[in-house]
């Protein structure tokens, strides 16, 4: 009996091309969505006749409410061996196998310095500037060189963030809920508390995991503390970031500007005020969006499948 496996938003269209699929042979039929599915009701039609189905990340959610619509479904893969918009105690209950793939951590690093550096130098002023004839040089940039960075949390990506930041020169802090000096002597950084974190630096960049202690964390109180002149950079999550709050502290020109990867709801909605509020710098989710990433998360997605197959699933999450 042939299964039938949905990808889900492809948007680049290389689930395909990144990975050998045809080592699946004609046990799995495999059909590529590239357009956003959004709605439970159209995600259940679509998959409806799915036993397996990749996702990637957390673009398209999995409550209860999904997994119920879906008896068909046997197996669902995601990229990363952690997705928080995965209910997988449901998941168990309907008899659902969950696995992931592994994940490489420096790409968001990269992305969030280029939003970083692009914020302090006014890259995207400067380039709209020469591209329509505008002035030639308009912004003082910002110097990384012995200002502070502030890192909300010091894990992967954080302690990546700090070695990086002693490479440009920067005084680096950081702080997180179970931070200890220790830790942060590992990586040179400092140990400051939350408030002196955003008070006292330059750049605030957000790398912590989202869960209740860290929902919400960055709220209207924590962007009054920082500086007119600091920028806040978030690749993390959204919801660690209260959005009305900055929204309003960019609107205001309470903070020099922001780099933000990753948002409430995706893809965002044309008439979101994130696509024209002045003072951001914003890209559509694509900290781990590289050709290597894809190419691991596709291909042990293959692999996974072919696990299942054999009844022994392997990077199994539920």
């Amino acid at each position: 009996m042939t299964l039938r496996c949905t990808v889900l938003d492809d948007y680049q269209g290389v689930a395909l091309s990144t990975a050998d699929w045809s080592a699946l042979g004609d046990a799995v039929e495999v059909r590529v969505l590239r357009e956003h599915v959004a709605g439970h009701d159209r995600l259940a039609e679509e998959l409806a006749d799915s036993e397996i189905v990749v996702v990637m990340r957390e673009r398209t959610p999995f409550p209860a409410e999904l997994f119920a619509r879906l008896p068909k479904l046997r197996l669902l893969i995601t990229s990363g061996m952690r997705n928080a918009s995965l209910d997988l105690d449901a998941a168990a209950r309907h008899g659902v196998t969950v696995c992931g793939t592994d994940s490489n951590p420096e790409p968001p690093v990269e992305l969030t310095w280029a939003l970083l550096l692009g914020l302090a130098r006014g890259l995207v002023q400067e380039n709209t500037a020469l591209r329509d004839g505008g002035p030639w040089q308009s912004t003082v940039g910002t110097d990384l060189h012995g200002r502070r960075l502030g890192l909300l949390g010091l894990g992967k990506t954080g302690s990546r963030m700090a070695r990086i930041g002693r490479a440009f020169g920067m005084e680096v802090a950081a702080w997180s809920p179970n931070l200890t000096d220790e830790r942060a002597a590992a990586t040179d950084a400092v140990r400051v508390t939350k408030e002196e974190l955003f008070s006292d630096s330059d750049f605030v960049s957000v790398h912590l995991v989202l869960g209740e202690r860290t929902r919400g964390l960055v709220g209207e109180a924590e962007l009054r503390l920082m500086r007119p002149t600091a920028y806040l950079v978030n690749t993390s999550r959204a919801a660690i970031v209260d959005q009305d709050a900055l929204v309003r502290a960019l609107r205001d020109g309470r903070i020099a500007g922001a780099g933000v990867d990753v948002f409430d709801e995706e893809p965002l909605p044309a008439d979101h005020p994130f696509r024209t509020l002045p003072r951001l710098l914003a890209t559509p989710h694509l900290g781990y969006v590289t050709r290597r990433n894809y190419t691991a998360y596709f291909t042990q997605a293959v692999e996974d499948i072919a696990a299942f197959l054999t009844g022994e699933p392997v990077r199994r999450l539920a």
